[in-house]
């Protein structure tokens, strides 16, 4: 019967029923005594055991405290919206009305301006105190009026977040932009033909950077109850460089072979041009929201755009398949040298499956791997800086959660960045495994 339900219901993609909290974990090897925080990682756990899609799930929160070198405790609690008191609650009401609170804040968690907001893209952000209990809805003193992107990003020079929501109806898609502080200063319109899909974005010190894609809402997968977005060979595909604070007029558009983007890694302007790093996949979802073999393989690409001739080029960073790419929050919008991914790993029966680490140094070329062991199965790559190191250098950590197939445990690893290829320098023992999820952070005391 097991081997009858979607991969994302069984094995270690199937929910845990338990919201626990234990104090003082295990660690094995030794915890660096200078991170001193919150990691903590978002992902779908249906809690009524059954979801029609991985994407859907409602959300749950796993994180450990980190402090003077130890494990201080671990958590995992639902976030409590509207969707997860009512599961059968409908974010569109058969007049058309939206109710942009009925969130599963599945996908990820953003700290920003001493707020920690779990996020998915068609609502409001959800808000979670320090020990992971949600205490309300944020749509920024009643200014947010469209979904809130699970990708926003936080500007390190001047602390702003920006952001973006699109929809099903027009208009498709909005920018917008919020101060250190947490106050929505703009909200812009941005003209795309049609209801595409646009998970994530990315940032200059000067642009704001979007992915039109040709990946668009379906009515008629929508209307089966199918994950509602397919792949459309006549919709086009370009990128779109426009000021931070501009108008949607001043957007520029520049055409690109036609790919899908989940997720970029970084972006930065150099020698007049704009350049966009992300894991490309040349389609996605022939058949509407098909997670096996429903797309092709994601792998790291660059979009050099330049702005005064108009021209792109394009060229494949590394073959191998991977996702999940992350940097330093520190070098967001700016020329990073170091970034991470997580690598793939085949799975029989088509569903994703990930193996370790990879981590790519963009000035020497070089890129190094790590992996975990067989059956032992990587989550996100986050990097934690260590205090007063050089934002670009690789002094710091890597942390994710780590479940093994073999024993059914999960655990907490942290590698040290600039030793990627050596042993966790600690191994935090779990209380109960993790499922398979999606986003996270590292939330520094200092922070």
């Amino acid at each position: 019967m097991t081997q009858e339900l979607p991969f994302h219901l069984r094995g270690n993609f199937a929910p845990v029923k338990e919201e626990i909290t234990a104090f003082d974990l295990e660690v094995e090897g030794a915890l660096p005594p200078q991170l001193s925080g919150l990691f903590a990682r978002n992902g779908a756990n249906p809690v009524t055991g059954w979801s029609p899609h991985w994407f859907v799930g409602h959300g749950m929160v796993h994180g450990v405290r980190l402090e003077a070198g130890r494990a201080a405790w671990y958590r995992n609690r639902y976030v409590r919206t509207p969707l997860f008191e009512d599961p059968e609650l409908q974010r569109i009401s058969p007049t058309g009305d939206v109710n942009r609170e009925a969130s599963s804040a599945n996908t990820h968690l953003v700290a920003h301006a001493g707020r920690l907001m779990a996020l998915e893209e068609g609502a409001y952000p959800w808000l979670l105190d320090s020990q992971l209990e949600t205490t309300g809805c944020e749509d920024f003193g009643g200014k947010l009026r469209t979904a809130f992107t699970a990708h926003p990003k936080i500007c390190p020079v001047t602390g702003e977040l920006l952001a973006f929501g699109y929809g099903q109806f027009p208009p498709y898609l909005t920018y917008h932009r919020i101060s250190a502080q947490g106050k929505l200063l703009q909200s812009e319109v941005i003209e795309v033909p049609g209801p595409t899909m646009i998970h994530d974005f990315a940032i200059t010190g000067r642009h704001a950077i979007f992915l039109d894609l040709p990946v668009v809402f379906d009515l008629q997968a929508a209307l089966k109850g199918a994950m509602p977005f397919k792949w459309d060979d006549d919709y086009g595909a370009r990128i779109g460089v426009m000021p931070r604070n501009g108008k949607g007029a001043e957007l520029r558009w520049f055409e690109v072979e036609p790919c899908y983007i989940f997720h970029t890694m970084n972006a930065h302007e150099e020698n007049g041009a704009v350049v966009v790093d992300a894991c490309r996949s040349s389609e996605m979802w022939r058949e509407a929201g098909d997670m096996q073999g429903g797309g092709g393989r994601q792998t790291l690409h660059r979009f050099t755009l330049d702005l005064a001739s108009g021209a792109v080029r394009e060229e494949t960073l590394d073959e191998r398949g991977m996702e999940f790419p992350r940097i330093a929050d520190a070098r967001v919008g700016q020329k990073n040298r170091y970034g991470y991914t997580v690598q793939f790993a085949p799975a029989p029966d088509g569903s994703p499956s990930f193996a370790g680490h990879l981590k790519f140094d963009f000035q020497s070329g070089k890129a190094e791997s790590h992996n975990y062991g067989a059956q032992c199965v990587a989550g996100e790559p986050v990097f934690a800086a260590a205090p007063g190191a050089d934002s670009d250098s690789d002094e710091g950590f890597v942390l994710s959660y780590l479940h093994d197939e073999k024993s059914g445990k999960s655990e907490l690893v942290v590698l040290d960045a600039s030793r990627f290829e050596s042993a966790p320098v600690a191994r935090v023992k779990l209380p109960q495994r993790v499922p398979y999820g999606f986003h996270g952070s590292w939330v520094a005391d200092s922070a």
